[in-house]
């Protein structure tokens, strides 16, 4: 499913038009970001949580060259399905 077809979904199931939906589906999504952007977690309870992961800093190999390279330290998304996602996804 892309973002388009999710927005048709969502029209559909609140009975607001494409153009609402997407504006909807883009707040939240932008609303997501930045509070991960300011180090936050976003808990959805039912559905899961968004949070930020820092990764070390590490040495990996360039695969052409067989250089080896330091890969810097960074910040990263992630995201951890509830309870209620697990299961209606197991079924």
């Amino acid at each position: 499913m892309n973002k388009t077809e999710l927005v048709a979904a969502i029209a559909e199931k609140t009975e607001l038009s494409k153009k609402n939906a997407e504006k909807a589906l883009t707040a939240v999504l932008e609303t997501v970001a930045e509070t991960l952007a300011a180090g936050e977690k976003v808990q959805l309870v039912g559905f899961g949580t968004f949070e930020t992961r820092d990764r070390e800093a590490r040495t990996a190999k360039n695969p052409r060259t067989g250089e080896t390279v330091t890969v810097p330290a960074t910040r990263t998304p992630a995201f951890k399905a509830g309870q209620a996602l697990k299961n209606k996804v197991a079924k």
